[in-house]
């Protein structure tokens, strides 16, 4: 299980960071574009490698002002350097918290565009290669960055997400539209369960779209976060499913 933290910046906090880790397995750390600054991701860092929890790099577009979900016209070669900036931040703070860096997930308007656009997933997948070869990329189960990351043989893992509604063609439905994101934390850890252990997205209309499943995420920053992956994981481990890092911190 995963969450997006360090979302705060400066004075400024969103989430409770403290409680998510006290849930999840992974977390992913924002670098200090969309949110984040260098001590609230040492600090994380710290607190990862304290809780044996794998600590992944959280990059988006450079939007602090509208947390990196507004679509920025950058090019596929100015996205791969944008990402490959942020993670050598993350990786150097990590290197100071005497831990390492396991994954990478984009976040965002960023993420969004890059799963469905492949020159924009190639840019993603090469700035994740170029940083270390060994760096997990987390990636929405079924999109253009899962094959990114596959076509230039990276570990990859997928995650589907635990409060967000999913179009028939397995994308996320736009925050903008209604039930996208959602509230009833109990109906969400029963979809969740199934979709693992049937392996597959279900979708806002009722169907199933089959794929291979590593990850769970519960967004940070949404009121219920904690609630949320409590009760998922505790659905999930009532059913017999462990939950563990899909990198080794």
């Amino acid at each position: 299980m995963n969450c997006d933290c360090g979302e705060g910046f400066g004075a400024y906090r969103m989430g409770d960071d403290e409680a998510m880790l006290g849930v999840v397995t992974s977390i992913n750390v924002a670098c200090g574009f969309h949110a984040g600054d260098p001590e609230i991701m040492a600090r994380l860092f710290r607190a990862a490698k304290a809780r044996g929890i794998a600590a992944g790099a959280h990059p988006g577009f450079p939007d602090l002002y509208g947390f990196g979900r507004r679509r920025l016209p950058y090019s596929p070669d100015e996205i791969e350097r944008l990402i490959l900036y942020q993670i050598g931040a993350a990786q150097a703070l990590c290197q100071q918290a005497e831990t390492k860096l396991c994954h990478v997930k984009v976040h965002g308007a960023l993420s969004n565009l890059a799963m469905v656009e492949p020159s924009v997933a190639l840019a993603a997948a090469r700035a994740v290669k170029t940083a270390s070869p060994d760096l997990f990329l987390l990636v929405p189960a079924g999109t253009e960055l899962e094959r990114a990351g596959l076509a230039l043989d990276l570990p990859v893992a997928r995650e589907i997400f635990a409060d967000r509604a999913y179009t028939d063609d397995g994308l996320l439905v736009d925050r903008s539209y209604p039930g996208a994101v959602l509230e009833d934390v109990e109906a969400a850890a029963k979809r969740i369960l199934a979709m693992v252990r049937e392996g597959a997205i279900v979708t806002q209309s009722g169907k199933h779209l089959p794929t291979k499943i590593d990850s769970l995420c519960v967004h940070g920053d949404s009121p219920n976060a904690v609630a949320m992956a409590k009760a998922v994981r505790g659905r999930l481990e009532a059913s017999g499913i462990t939950l563990k890092p899909f990198a080794t911190p």
